[in-house]
């Protein structure tokens, strides 16, 4: 797809233009961030030049559907995908794949092909990194406005719950990812003892 560039300019302007200022955590950053992530975790999965173009570009439209709603923006997505892409040279066939990938990352995850599994894994990637902590609160701020009632100590359970039952998809982030999150959770688990 020779419109790559021109694809991303597009999608950076739509999510500048009309995501809300409330959402600190599903911004263009944290798009920014996936697409980067889903090329890091594809280069360990033996993915071809293809593979590569159609989860990068998964990656890129996986939030888009935030500009027009909270709850299953993940079909949102796809629809605005299925909207702009043939602009960009995509077949139909390469659309629902785009399509199946961003999927992948609605919660919870169901991953079947290796595409929607480097998706799903990119997407929550930070749950194993050192940026677990920020993340988190930037999230939690986010659900705060949809949910009022959500406390920090609500929200240290929700966390709890969702790393324990979070699981990654690829050898690559199950390697590299998995036992940062492990600490993580230990470390959650230590603050609900000492309260």
């Amino acid at each position: 797809m020779q419109n790559n560039q021109q694809m991303k300019s597009f999608v950076v302007k739509l999510l500048k233009e009309n995501l809300s200022e409330h959402y600190y955590y599903h911004d263009l950053d944290h798009t920014l961030y996936v697409t980067s992530k889903v090329l890091e975790i594809a280069s360990h999965e033996n993915c071809s030049d293809k593979e590569l173009e159609l989860v990068h570009t998964a990656a890129l439209w996986h939030d888009t559907g935030y500009i027009n709603t909270y709850k299953n923006h993940e079909q949102q997505s796809c629809l605005l995908a299925k909207q702009y892409l043939p602009e960009y040279g995509y077949s139909a066939e390469d659309i629902d794949k785009v399509c199946g990938i961003i999927m992948a990352t609605k919660i919870p995850q169901l991953a079947n092909t290796k595409l929607e599994r480097i998706m799903a894994d990119a997407d929550l990637e930070y749950l194993g990194t050192s940026l677990f902590e920020e993340k988190s609160d930037m999230l939690f701020r986010e659900v705060q406005l949809v949910n009022p009632s959500l406390n920090q100590e609500k929200w240290d359970e929700v966390q709890i719950s969702f790393l324990q039952n979070h699981n990654y998809f690829t050898t690559y982030c199950r390697e590299n990812k998995e036992p940062i999150k492990q600490k993580h959770l230990s470390k959650l688990l230590d603050q609900r003892k000492s309260k």
